[in-house]
């Protein structure tokens, strides 16, 4: 008697297509292949843009800007690095000459949420307990941090947010960046020090 065949039923979760094949198909013009790309890195894109910006709408319109240059150069990509650190690259530029352009600094509304709150267990569970005391707390401290960040150099205010904010390591911020990790640690450290500068008074 033989021993029973085990069943295996993929139908209801099929394995998630690997990102070079979605770039191979992307680069054939296949539009779903790259809306799964967009899918996949649109959230940190996103919160990696309003970090820098402290802007929700400049947030959205540059990385559905970044999608569209990343979808119309795609042919030019080679694979030299990964897709994500290419794509991260096109928004950062385009961010970056952003803020070059941009005359005016943007202030974050004290009730503007981040975008990531609602994904956050530990930040929910601290602000869905909402006291007065709390809740003025906890909007001081993001409009003092988010004012401290717009202070800083756009490379600086972006390492910061690359490694402290999004968890990127040296090496692949170097990447994104075009620069050496001895560059990366050096803006990191400089950039620390000047928050902790500018927060001084508020840490005290």
């Amino acid at each position: 008697m033989s021993a029973p065949v085990r069943r295996t039923d993929d139908s209801e979760t099929p394995a998630p297509v690997d990102e070079e094949s979605l770039v191979r198909q992307a680069r054939r013009g296949d539009l779903e292949a790259y809306d799964e790309l967009v899918r996949r890195h649109q959230e940190r894109i996103y919160a990696t843009i309003y970090h820098m910006t402290a802007n929700h709408e400049d947030a959205n319109d540059l990385a559905q800007e970044s999608f569209i240059k990343a979808f119309q150069a795609l042919k030019s990509f080679k694979g030299g690095s990964s897709f994500y650190t290419w794509l991260y690259r096109i928004a950062v530029n385009k961010t970056i000459n952003f803020l070059k352009q941009r005359k005016n600094r943007i202030h974050m509304s004290l009730d503007d949420l981040d975008f990531n709150a609602e994904h956050d267990p530990d930040l929910m569970a601290l602000i869905s307990d909402k006291t007065p005391r709390r809740e003025a707390g906890l909007a001081e401290l993001q409009e003092k941090l988010n004012a401290a960040l717009l202070k800083l150099s756009e490379p600086h205010r972006l390492v910061v947010v690359l490694h402290d904010v999004q968890g990127q390591s040296h090496e692949e911020i170097a990447k994104i960046m075009d620069c050496n990790i001895g560059t990366v640690r050096s803006r990191l450290f400089y950039a620390r020090q000047q928050l902790q500068a500018l927060l001084s008074d508020y840490l005290k």
